[in-house]
C-alpha cells in the first residue's frame, strides 16, 4: 500500500502529475481506455430500449433529438477533455471541482458521481435480469420468478465484482469485445433496413414544421439518457497509458462516436417501422423486429444476446469507475479509511469494488422483493442516476470556468463553453422535475435530495470529527 498521495493539477496545460493511489499505472491502452466509457454508456442498450421512448415524444424527429444531444453532449465532453488534459486521477470530476470550487461542492460532486455509478449498475442488472429471462423462454418458467430473478441478479453483480476485483486489463479487453461485437450487429440490422428502403434520404425526418416543440424537447432530454457515464475513462487516470492525452480522447471520442451510432440507429428505425402494424413505441423487441424485415431474422437472438452482455459490461464498467471514486473519496476523508487499500497483487480497489458491486445488487435485489420487473429496474434506478450524472456535469463545466479564470486563461470561447454546457445540464434536469412526472418517478428528485443531504451531513461530521482530534 503506497503512502496517501495528493492529487495535483498544474499551472499549465499537459504537466501534472498522476499518483497512482497503489493503482496499476500504465496499464490500459487507449483503445482500452476508450472501452471504459463505451462500456459505461452501453450503446447496444439504447437501440432497444431508449430509442422506441424518445419516439413516442419526438415522433418523426427522433433523429434530430439525438442530434441536439449530442451537441449538448459534445460541450460537456470537451470541458472534461480540458481539464483531463491537465490533471488525471482516479477521482474523475470530483478531482476536476476539488480543485477550483470550495470543499462542499467538490464533495457534493464526489456522492453524486458515485451515486449516479452505483444506480447504473443497479439500473442494468434490473435489465440484464430482463433480458435473460426473455432468452429463457419456457425454461424461465422451471424456476419461481422471483428466485430466478434474484439468481440473475446476483449473477451480474457478482461476476461484474470479481472480474473488477481482480484485474482492470482484463475487464477493459472484455468489454471491449463484448460491446464492439453487439454494436457491430446492430450496425448490420440498421444497414440492411437502409438497403431494403433504397438509402433514399427520409426528408420526413427533418421536417421541423411538422414536430411539436415540447415533444422535441422532451426527446432531447430523454436522449441525453443514452449519453450518461462517457466521461467514465477519467476514473483510470493513474492505470491509463498516457493519460493526460489518451483520456481527454477516449471521454470525447466516445461521446461522438456513439452519438453518431445513436442518430443513425433512430433513423434508420423510424425509417423501418413506417407503416408497420405495430408502431416504434410499442415494439418491446425492434431490432429484431427489423433484422426479420430485412431477410436476416436469424440475427435477432444473437443481438438480443450480445444486449445481454452488454448489460454485464456496462455493469463492470460502473463498478470498475465506481470504487476508483469512492477510494479517491477514502483519501479525502469522504469515505472510511479503509476503501483506501488496493490489493496488494492486482492492483485494484478491492474494497471499493466490492461495496460498489453490493450496493449496486441490493438495490435491484430490494426492488425485486417490492414486486418490481427488471424492467422496471432498469427504468427506475437509471432515471436516479440521471440526476447523478447531471450535477456532476454541471458542477465540471463550473468548474472549469473557476479554474481558467484563476490562472487567467479564461477567454470569450471557454466563458461561452462552461455556461452553455452548465445551463444545459441544470435546464435538463429542471425538465426532469418540471411538469411533475407521474409516480413512482416524481419521487426521484426528493430521494436524491435526501441522498446529498445525508452525504453532506456525513462530511460535517467527519470534519467537526477531526477539528476534534487536532484540538
Amino acid at each position: 500500500m503506497h503512502g496517501e498521495p495528493t492529487a495535483t493539477m498544474s499551472d499549465g496545460p499537459k504537466t501534472a502529475t498522476s499518483p497512482s493511489y497503489g493503482l496499476r499505472e500504465g496499464a490500459l491502452s487507449p483503445m482500452e481506455t476508450l472501452a471504459q466509457s463505451v462500456s459505461t454508456i452501453a450503446p447496444s442498450t439504447s437501440p432497444t430500449f431508449t430509442v422506441p421512448l424518445v419516439f413516442a415524444l419526438a415522433g418523426a424527429g427522433t433523429a434530430l433529438a439525438y442530434g441536439a444531444a449530442l451537441g449538448l453532449m459534445v460541450l460537456v465532453a470537451l470541458c472534461v477533455a480540458s481539464f483531463a488534459r491537465e490533471s488525471s486521477s482516479p477521482g474523475s470530476i470530483y478531482v476536476y471541482t476539488q480543485k477550483s470550487l470550495p470543499p462542499v461542492c467538490a464533495a457534493l460532486t464526489a456522492w453524486a458521481l458515485f451515486f449516479a455509478y452505483v444506480m447504473t449498475a443497479a439500473s442494468v442488472i434490473g435489465g440484464f435480469e430482463s433480458f435473460a429471462i426473455s432468452l429463457m423462454g419456457r425454461w424461465a418458467g422451471y424456476i419461481a420468478a422471483m428466485k430466478l430473478a434474484l439468481l440473475l441478479e446476483l449473477i451480474a453483480a457478482g461476476g461484474a465484482m470479481y472480474v473488477a476485483y481482480r484485474d482492470v486489463k482484463v475487464s477493459a479487453q472484455l468489454m471491449l469485445w463484448i460491446e464492439a461485437i453487439s454494436v457491430f450487429l446492430i450496425a448490420v440490422v440498421v444497414a440492411a433496413t437502409l438497403w431494403r428502403h433504397g438509402w433514399h434520404f427520409d426528408h420526413r425526418q427533418v421536417a421541423v414544421h411538422t414536430m411539436s416543440p415540447s415533444g422535441m424537447r422532451l426527446g432531447v432530454m430523454l436522449a441525453i439518457f443514452s449519453f450518461v457515464g462517457f466521461e467514465s475513462a477519467t476514473t483510470l487516470g493513474a492505470e491509463a497509458r498516457d493519460p493526460l492525452r489518451t483520456i481527454p480522447r477516449a471521454v470525447i471520442l466516445s461521446a461522438v462516436l456513439v452519438g453518431v451510432f445513436f442518430i443513425v440507429c433512430a433513423y434508420g428505425e423510424v425509417m423501418g417501422f413506417r407503416g408497420a402494424a405495430t408502431p416504434l413505441d410499442a415494439n418491446s423487441s425492434p431490432i429484431p423486429y427489423l433484422a426479420a424485415q430485412a431477410g436476416i431474422g436469424f440475427i435477432g437472438p444473437v443481438i438480443n444476446a450480445g444486449v445481454l452482455v452488454s448489460m454485464f459490461a456496462c455493469t463492470l464498467s460502473c463498478v470498475i469507475a465506481a470504487s476508483r471514486v469512492m477510494m479517491l473519496m477514502a483519501h479525502h476523508g469522504l469515505a472510511h479509511k479503509r476503501l483506501t487499500k488496493t490489493h496488494a497483487k492486482n492492483d485494484t480497489p478491492g474494497g471499493a469494488s466490492v461495496l460498489a458491486a453490493v450496493l449496486a445488487f441490493v438495490l435491484a435485489a430490494a426492488a425485486t422483493l417490492r414486486g418490481a420487473s427488471g424492467a422496471d429496474i432498469y427504468g427506475w434506478m437509471g432515471t436516479m442516476a440521471v440526476f447523478g450524472f447531471l450535477t456532476a456535469y454541471a458542477m465540471g463545466a463550473v468548474a472549469l470556468l473557476a479554474h481558467l479564470k484563476k490562472e487567467k486563461r479564461l477567454g470569450f470561447g471557454s466563458v461561452v463553453l462552461t455556461t452553455s454546457a452548465a445551463l444545459a445540464m441544470v435546464a435538463v434536469m429542471v425538465g426532469n422535475v418540471w411538469p411533475v412526472p407521474p409516480a413512482p418517478y416524481k419521487y426521484f428528485p426528493t430521494v436524491y435530495a435526501a441522498y446529498l443531504v445525508l452525504a453532506l451531513g456525513w462530511m460535517g461530521v467527519v470534519r467537526m470529527r477531526d477539528a476534534k482530534s487536532v484540538q
